[in-house]
């Protein structure tokens, strides 16, 4: 069984995190540029300032609210 690394920022340095970035998007993305069409700022977490997942949540909370009525309860409140 293959256990996967963290990808935490404590537990990564900025050259990994690059990479996890670039492995997870794919080879049309290049680091620094070209994530606008995703909607998150991977920039943030490959400079150490917020988690993927802090991330994640953000672009999903962005979307419930331009939808509220597609809205899940409770998603975003303790953001």
């Amino acid at each position: 069984m293959h256990l996967m690394a963290s990808i935490l920022i404590k537990d990564t340095t900025r050259k990994q995190r690059e990479q996890i970035v670039r492995e997870s998007l794919g080879d049309d993305y290049d680091v620094g540029c070209g994530y606008e069409s995703t909607g998150i700022n991977y920039q943030l977490y490959i400079d150490g300032v917020k988690e993927l997942r802090e991330l994640n949540m953000e672009a999903n909370c962005g979307f419930e609210v331009a939808h509220p009525e597609e809205r899940k309860s409770g998603c975003c409140d303790n953001f």
